[in-house]
């Protein structure tokens, strides 16, 4: 879902020892098309030679290894074969930075490496509000069972009164209360909107990130539900919001957590579902993976054998579902090394073969990504009863439209759900950007933020709501 990638960042900075000392921490950023992403190298010494490692902190990527180093008279190539990166880049006499360029499928980007951790530098998008001419209060939301605080924004009409508030959750992957992609700002632009509409909006950094405490990395959907659940009881706990309806937005996979919420909870008033999941989480990733790819102009033979492998692992996944991590580990390293084993020569990673096959199977076997690949909506969904409103892109290939918003469908007729509609929305992506193809790669290239044609369905749905 959201947590799929636009650009590989896998490069890596390595440089033999000369007559200055470049060995420590490196600071860089990546902007492809705009989408600012930090990398840190740090380079040190092994006998006569340069090792380095890079993190890659945005995606949550550490300890990447590279392949080739060399370093010349103040030149550095660096090399990392199974990412297809090449990076050439000169060091400066005073011994503090590095200019180069990085090189990856035929894309060139200038990056500048220096000793300290530079600022991004924000890209407004279009749609970013300005002004703000309505009441805004930053809040804390307790989450007791978690012992974790989450960080927010309620945003309300000027004058406070209001009859419904939205609580904004995010999809996949760590999100701040904007829900922050390739430099667009969804949730600013949606809560703004909602806002000026006379409805209010609680939208909150996930836990972990921003001004949220707690671990995101060791959480699954079961504890951003509870997140969730934690928001709509602040809601509801405040004395100056009494009678006021609670309801929730959701977001890809804040699309599934939505309804398992609302499943729950007779005080969710009502729940829209913004490319929410409606098939299995497994089908849907096989999918994807098909539909990016395609989008991407993979060839053929390796679409069909990175879905043929990725089936393999998620049933392993849901087979096993009780076996310890070890163990998981364990048995999705055999799945892959034999799957390995049929990719052409020429598309094999030549090296560290042997750690990018264990760095996959840790991927898949943990905590988040065991429960999500597990997750049937429909458990969810055909016990929701309160008013839902799902929509979703005719050019997302995330989450693909027809078979989803069917499958949503199905499942609110067997709650006997007499209030919900179900929507397609002609020529927009997964996030919502009026899109020529859908494909990933072109978020970052579209200026606009959320189509209006989004924003005035959700906000008059919400509004007509008796």
């Amino acid at each position: 879902m959201k947590n799929q990638i636009l650009f590989s960042l896998f490069m890596f900075l390595g440089l033999a020892l000369q007559a200055q000392d470049i060995t420590g921490d490196w600071f860089g950023i990546l902007d492809p098309e705009g989408v600012q992403l930090n990398v840190v190298f740090h380079i040190s010494h092994e006998g006569d030679s340069l090792k380095a490692k890079m993190d890659s902190p945005d995606q949550k990527a550490f300890g990447l290894q590279i392949d080739e180093v060399t370093f010349a008279n103040n030149e550095l190539l660096l090399k990392a074969y199974a990412l297809g990166v090449t990076y050439k880049g000169v060091l400066n006499n005073t011994n503090d930075t590095v200019n180069g360029t990085f090189e990856q499928g035929g894309a060139k980007l200038n990056v500048v490496l220096t000793r300290s951790q530079p600022e991004k530098k924000e890209v407004s998008r279009p749609q970013d509000p300005k002004e703000f001419p309505y009441y805004t209060e930053e809040v804390t939301i307790n989450n007791s069972k978690a012992n974790i605080e989450l960080a927010g924004t309620l945003t309300l009409p000027p004058d406070k009164k209001v009859d419904k508030i939205a609580i904004l959750i995010s999809g996949s992957g760590p999100q701040n209360r904007n829900e922050e992609v390739f430099n667009h700002r969804p949730f600013l632009v949606l809560s703004d909107w909602l806002t000026k509409q006379g409805i209010g909006v609680l939208r909150y950094d996930d836990r972990g990130v921003g001004k949220s405490t707690g671990n995101f990395g060791e959480a699954s959907s079961v504890d951003f539900a509870e997140d969730t659940e934690a928001a709509v009881n602040y809601l509801l706990a405040r004395s100056d919001l009494k009678d006021v309806s609670v309801g929730l937005i959701g977001h890809s996979e804040g699309g599934m957590i939505a309804p398992m919420v609302a499943s729950l909870n007779p005080n969710v008033a009502f729940i829209v579902l913004l490319a929410g999941p409606g098939v299995p989480i497994d089908q849907l990733l096989i999918r994807q993976t098909r539909d990016i790819s395609t989008l991407e102009k993979v060839p053929e033979k390796l679409t069909d054998l990175n879905v043929e492998t990725f089936g393999k692992t998620l049933s392993f996944l849901n087979q096993n579902k009780n076996m310890d991590d070890e163990q998981m580990v364990e048995g999705l390293t055999k799945i892959l090394k034999v799957q390995y084993e049929k990719y052409p020569e020429d598309s094999r990673e030549k090296t560290s073969t042997e750690e990018q096959i264990k760095t996959e199977a840790k991927q898949q076997s943990s905590k988040w990504f065991r429960y999500f690949a597990s997750y049937e909506p429909a458990k969810y969904l055909e016990k929701v009863t309160c008013p839902v409103l799902a929509v979703n892109g005719t050019l997302d290939c995330q989450v693909e439209y027809s078979g989803n918003l069917e499958a949503i469908r199905l499942a609110l007729a067997k709650a006997n759900n007499k209030n919900a509609e179900i929507l397609p929305l002609e020529g927009l992506n997964h996030i919502f950007q009026k899109a020529n193809t859908g494909s990933v790669s072109e978020y970052a290239q579209i200026d606009e933020t959320m189509d209006p044609v989004a924003l005035t369905k959700v906000s008059d749905w919400i509004k007509n709501l008796k």
